[in-house]
């Protein structure tokens, strides 16, 4: 039970974490001891799980030595029903240990954009935005949004929430790229079939990183009135903030505090989140021209279709993985695409 399985390694981190929540001192960093609350969670849910699997091996390994001096086929019977648990168990465990990247374990911020096309795409980019919402609430993560912009008749023009939960980046990280939607549309008259386009970006919320410095020169900084969700009660000041770095085109927004300089606080740390990622992924990029490995994946590829009419399908264009089940993965029924691999 060694490795990630380490539950020695594990009970003398929780241990130490836990003489750190007793300081009297502790709070005085709240970030730092939310971290530290985060990560002493989380070692303790994969401590129990893994005692959960290394009970469950051990019963059965006692019930194979009876079973070889006193053969009985109720205990045979006992051994074979407990194997889809044990696997269960075990399979539980190897998604957790293959949330290894630098920042699986992070909160991360969620933004989705429609396409082209108008009211049709702001519908779906809504519809998205719910079936997140729903996966979130199922797995008992918290979201926070941080700007919200209705669409100029239905729908969404852009979202971005902040989900904070256990290995969330790692679990989303993969949901990153374009959806696309094929309907029969509510907003033709003519009913007629329609493909719509939204883009989903995924970014992991790190810590302050020394390697990012951001010239002010860089940064235009536009200031607007709050409104839709994430705006109410403090949409009578101009107090959201968008910024732009232009060397790179990024744009961020923020919304939800209750001042200016509250926001422009949380904007500059999404931009900061947003350009360290973007460093890592051109550093990764250069490595794989090095090793000859050209990349299949990019943010603007179509990663998943679903399919409304003529049929009912959703398919994932990467993994093959597929479900004639549109209105369940739209309430947030994600696990088959999250949890392949």
């Amino acid at each position: 039970m060694g490795g990630n399985f380490d539950l020695d390694n594990k009970s003398e981190r929780i241990n130490f974490l836990e003489k750190e929540t007793t300081k009297p001192n502790f709070w005085n960093n709240r970030e730092k001891s939310e971290q530290i609350i985060k990560e002493m969670n989380a070692l303790k849910n994969e401590t129990e799980e893994i005692i959960s699997i290394k009970n469950e091996i051990e019963s059965n390994l006692e019930l194979i030595k009876l079973l070889d001096t006193e053969p009985d086929e109720s205990i045979e019977d006992e051994i074979i029903n407990s194997i889809p648990k044990i696997e269960e168990l075990i399979e539980k465990e190897k998604r957790r240990v293959s949330l290894s990247g630098p920042y699986d374990r992070n909160d991360c911020i969620l933004e989705i954009h429609p396409g082209a096309g108008g009211t049709e795409s702001c519908d779906w980019a809504s519809m998205l935005y719910r079936m997140y919402l729903r996966w979130c609430e199922k797995k008992g993560y918290k979201t926070t949004i941080l700007d919200y912009q209705d669409g100029d008749e239905a729908g969404i023009k852009s979202v971005s929430v902040k989900i904070s939960g256990s290995n969330v980046y790692g679990l989303l990280k993969r949901e990153r790229g374009v959806h696309r939607l094929v309907r029969l549309s509510p907003f033709d008259s003519n009913n007629r079939r329609h493909t719509s386009f939204a883009s989903v970006e995924i970014t992991p919320e790190i810590e302050q990183d020394t390697s990012i410095d951001i010239d002010e020169k860089d940064l235009k900084i536009d200031v607007y009135r709050s409104t839709g969700a994430g705006g109410q009660g403090v949409n009578t000041t101009d107090s959201a903030v968008r910024i732009t770095h232009l060397p790179t085109k990024i744009v961020v927004t923020c919304q939800n505090e209750r001042s200016q300089i509250q926001n422009k606080e949380q904007a500059m740390k999404v931009l900061k989140n947003k350009l360290l990622l973007k460093k890592i992924e051109e550093q990764e990029e250069e490595m794989n021209k090095i090793k000859g490995i050209q990349s299949t994946i990019n943010f603007g590829s179509q990663i998943r279709s679903y399919v409304m009419h003529p049929y009912s399908m959703v398919k994932d264009h990467r993994t093959g993985v597929e479900t004639s089940n549109v209105d369940k993965v739209l309430d947030g029924d994600l696990d088959l695409f999250i949890n392949y691999e």
